[in-house]
């Protein structure tokens, strides 16, 4: 059974053992449920709906921060329920699934197929569109909300409720910003400018922050924040990343001894590293073919 902690009255985090990813769990008095991510090993998800019995709650959806493989995993036990996203990110899923079922088999076997990215819409596309700000419906708990963007991927959302910001893979104490370089790094198929989208997807988060009062926040990946001033700076340490990074990818003709350094303490992780390397590449490979 998944350990559970218990952030603000009604939401709870689970953190995974694999890459420190995050469960969020909304409960309302009657012990309606929603579920966000619900981890990323079948182990892991069936110990997460065991948690839930144990408390007394019942599962009424589901909602996937954004159609990467580890966050659209579900399990029998948690329910046949909604699993709501959004429209970009069930249309980006549905045109990648086979690679990312592909990838989820060899990082957490044992999912069932059928379950995998089986996803409903939260309403069109028109009505959802990038930017949005849209209270969930029931069977979701009261007081949900998403706000959309289109940063690390197509139709990415954050959930905010009660003081808390469920940001999905944005905004970690370990992991640099990964931008969307396109589906398993297929430069053809990424936005036109990924920097642009992720600058303006802080922009976005940071005002949810404000208008909603928001002092808690949990990344998809990474430690739980606590606080307006330590929030805050998670936006400043991303955006000098971002800075950095440009700068960086701009300097395509200088000797590789005076690129400028992109000081970031996330960078002393190998894996980290190696995605900051391939933006880094993404970036000068559209320079140079611009």
């Amino acid at each position: 059974m998944r350990e559970l902690t218990e952030v603000t009255s009604g939401v709870w985090v689970a953190t995974a053992k694999i890459w420190t990813s995050n469960t969020v769990v909304v409960v309302d008095d009657d012990g309606a449920a929603l579920v966000v991510d619900p981890g990323i090993t079948p182990d892991e998800v069936e110990g997460l709906a065991a948690a839930v019995r144990a408390h007394g709650w019942h599962v009424t959806a589901g909602l996937s921060t954004h159609p990467h493989w580890d966050h659209v995993l579900w399990s029998r036990s948690l329910g046949n329920v909604p699993r709501l996203a959004t429209p970009r990110a069930i249309a980006a899923l549905v045109g990648d699934v086979e690679r990312g079922w592909t990838e989820a088999g060899a990082a957490a076997p044992g999912h069932e197929r059928a379950l995998f990215g089986d996803l409903v819409p939260l309403g069109t596309a028109s009505e959802v569109p990038s930017g949005a700000d849209v209270p969930l419906p029931p069977p979701v708990p009261r007081g949900c909300r998403v706000v959309v963007h289109d940063a690390h991927a197509p139709g990415h959302l954050a959930l905010v409720t009660r003081g808390v910001l469920a940001a999905g893979d944005m905004l970690s104490d370990l992991e640099v910003p990964l931008l969307d370089v396109g589906p398993g790094g297929d430069a053809d198929r990424a936005p036109g400018d990924p920097l642009a989208d992720y600058r303006w997807a802080l922009d976005v988060l940071e005002r949810a922050v404000e208008t909603y009062d928001v002092e808690v926040l949990v990344p998809g990946h990474g430690s739980v924040t606590f606080g307006r001033d330590a929030i805050l700076d998670r936006f400043a340490a991303d955006r000098a990343y971002l800075r950095a990074l440009e700068r960086t990818a701009t300097a395509v003709s200088t000797p590789a001894e005076a690129e400028p350094e992109v000081a970031d303490p996330r960078l002393a992780d190998e894996w980290v590293a190696g995605e900051h390397a391939a933006q880094r590449a993404f970036l000068v490979g559209r320079r140079a073919g611009a």
